[in-house]
């Protein structure tokens, strides 16, 4: 009879040759056998991983954080699945304590955990972007409601031959010049034309964004392979992972590290006319 680490490595088999259903089917074995251990937990998360069943995979790895709250894995597959359902701020604090428990027990996991960072942070502030685009066109509607309303009211005045002069100033007209001739605008149209803009997705570029927190950059130091980093980033994971750079593997020390005063000045520039990226 197989114990639990036999059923394990039978597991591990059939996950290399992409037997996804099978290679749980190990998992949950080794799980029968020996419950405490919480990679059987995330080996069997990232088979539902692969087969898209995200509630299993949080269901998993909350299992596994029960057993040891500091396994990497267990937050890591557990931010991709809060993603997958959409709960960006559980995703990023999962991700986040994977990255920051990954570099106390010096794991290496590349990019991934930092790239999954980067896409949680960008779905939240896109879902909130839809928010405020959601609230800014009910806000319109509704004024625009309360514009016809006044309109209709004027109207309905100057016909019953009231006097019209106490009113012909009011929200419902503005005055403006116009190729040197006065000439009115709705309302509707005065707003339309103030909010359009607000109504646009807002995205800060990639390019703006360090490689390894991938959040918009403060002090761009450039390295002698022309990657840029956030200097507190890379001066971090030069101190807590390795001497060397983290995309091109390149030895690395922080005396090499070069201000990139060009790009600083171009996150300048962008943060003048985009205030709203500073919660970005």
């Amino acid at each position: 009879m197989m114990n639990d680490r036999e059923h394990k490595d039978q597991g591990n088999k059939l996950f290399l040759a992409r037997k996804y259903d099978e290679a749980c089917s190990c998992y949950t074995k080794a799980i029968l056998k020996n419950k405490r251990v919480p990679q059987y937990y995330t080996n069997r998360a990232l088979c539902y991983i692969k087969l898209g069943r995200w509630d299993l995979v949080a269901e998993d790895c909350r299992t596994a954080l029960e057993i040891d709250p500091t396994w990497v894995k267990g937050h890591f597959f557990l931010g991709q699945a809060l993603i997958e359902k959409e709960c960006y701020e559980d995703a990023i604090k999962h991700l986040t304590r994977a990255r920051d428990l990954s570099i106390d027990q010096r794991m290496n996991f590349g990019d991934d955990i930092t790239c999954q960072i980067r896409l949680a942070k960008k779905n939240h502030f896109m879902k909130q972007e839809e928010k405020r685009i959601s609230q800014e066109i009910e806000l319109q509607m509704y004024l625009n409601r309360l514009i016809r309303e006044d309109r209709d009211r004027q109207i309905e005045m100057v016909s019953k031959g009231k006097d019209y002069s106490a009113v012909e100033n009011e929200i419902s007209n503005i005055e403006v010049v116009a190729n040197g001739k006065l000439r009115y605008l709705s309302c509707l149209e005065f707003l339309l034309s103030l909010n359009t803009f607000q109504l646009k997705k807002r995205e800060v570029p990639d390019y703006l964004c360090g490689k390894i927190s991938f959040e918009l950059m403060k002090d761009p130091v450039i390295t002698p392979s022309g990657i840029t980093y956030d200097r507190k980033d890379i001066e971090e994971h030069l101190q807590r992972v390795g001497h060397f750079d983290p995309v091109t593997r390149v030895n690395l020390t922080k005396d090499q590290l070069i201000p990139n005063f060009s790009m600083k000045d171009v996150i300048d520039s962008y943060l003048a006319e985009n205030e709203w990226a500073l919660h970005y």
